[in-house]
């Protein structure tokens, strides 16, 4: 098979690639990250005036009409930049739950927001007790005279201290791990009884828990039918988990870079240590593992926009489990290749074996990959 980009796909690629190695060094990501938006304004306005933001979306929604591919070559440079802005978090995640669930008017006023990068979405689906499974739901949404009562708390918002909207899963109906009852409501985070707990992430992302006390919400707040929310969550998700392993490529490449740089230039015993035949190896191994998660991130970017079925669930769990795999060894291989320094705060590779270990804790880690897919295949 032929997996070359076409000319339009390469010229996206290209551009986005320009604007990461121009904008985002190491020095200002530690900058960007320790600053209290968490991440810069100006990368993600530039992000915004190049049509980056609109990538995912229809053309008559002012989008760019791409799909997973386009998709997958955007996050594979923001990868490999460990750029910081909330791209996967409100153009892939929140605005496909908006896409998909949202009505004419929730389009009209929400999504040409987010295309042009104006409107920043975070999206609330997992809580403190659910672990990977987004139909444990035990947030609450109860009818009242003017809409809706919110009341529940959510986990590890990623963004969620800065957006502008922020997308909420909360049970109408049944026992909390039932896919039957979920919905998905729009809430506007300054409302009354919305608090955020804000904390950064150990790989320079700010995240927060959310806690909802009574937050009232009206009756255009839901998105989709009511009740039957766990299809498009599962859906959007998985167009997420493509995106991710995506990104997962982007950071490994530079791991892998960095690694084989490191090889060159650190001399033992008056040699450079990559003469040693057990480092050639190790570093082998490292890039065997990067060509495999890029054909399965490949796979899952030929499927994160097709219709959903029991094959396209298998593969992108497969490959969500492959890129853990993968990112886990390249991460403890390459510290192990550079010794201590790998380690140090002050030492690029460091965050970027950081940003794989939590891009596989990300929507699933391997393990809870892998079982879903034998299920799938038990099933079957």
């Amino acid at each position: 098979m032929d997996f070359r980009l076409n000319e339009e796909q390469q010229m996206l690629q290209d551009t986005v690639a320009r604007l990461v190695r121009g904008e985002y060094s190491f020095e200002k990501r530690l900058e960007f990250s320790a600053s209290e938006l968490g991440f810069s304004a100006g990368f993600w306005q530039q992000l915004s005036e190049l049509g980056l933001t609109a990538v995912p979306f229809a053309e008559e929604l002012g989008g760019f009409g791409g799909g997973g591919v386009e998709v997958q070559s955007v996050m594979t440079e923001l990868g490999r930049g460990l750029c910081l802005e909330p791209y996967l978090q409100s153009v892939i995640l929140g605005g496909g739950l908006l896409s998909q669930a949202g009505n004419a008017s929730q389009h009209e006023a929400w999504l040409g927001g987010v295309a042009s990068g104006e409107l920043k979405v975070a999206v609330a689906l997992q809580e403190p007790q659910s672990y990977y499974n987004l139909n444990d739901v035990a947030t609450r949404a109860e009818k009242s005279a003017d809409g809706y009562l919110l009341n529940g708390r959510k986990a590890v918002v990623i963004g969620g201290h800065c957006a502008d909207l922020i997308i909420v899963s909360a049970r109408t109906s049944g026992d909390s791990r039932d896919a039957a009852g979920i919905s998905l409501f729009a809430v506007n985070p300054d409302s009354a009884g919305v608090e955020r707990r804000n904390y950064p992430t150990i790989d320079g992302f700010k995240g927060c828990d959310i806690t909802l006390n009574n937050v009232q919400v009206s009756a255009d707040a839901l998105l989709g039918s009511e009740g039957d929310a766990a299809a498009v969550i599962e859906y959007q998700t998985g167009r997420a988990i493509a995106a991710l392993c995506a990104e997962a490529v982007g950071v490994m490449e530079v791991a892998c870079e960095l690694t084989l740089d490191y090889l060159k230039q650190r001399k033992q015993f008056g040699v450079p240590i990559g003469k040693f035949q057990v480092l050639q190896h190790r570093m082998v191994d490292m890039m065997s593992e990067l060509e495999q998660a890029r054909s399965m991130a490949i796979l899952a970017a030929s499927v994160a926009d097709g219709e959903q079925s029991d094959e396209r669930r298998q593969i992108l769990a497969a490959a969500k489990n492959v890129i853990g795999r993968a990112g886990q060894f390249i991460s403890e291989a390459g510290i192990q290749s550079h010794g201590g320094i790998g380690m140090t705060w002050e030492y690029n590779f460091a965050h970027y074996a950081k940003r794989l270990v939590m891009i596989n804790h990300q929507l699933g880690d391997d393990d809870f990959h892998l079982a879903h897919y034998a299920s799938r295949l038990q099933a079957s």
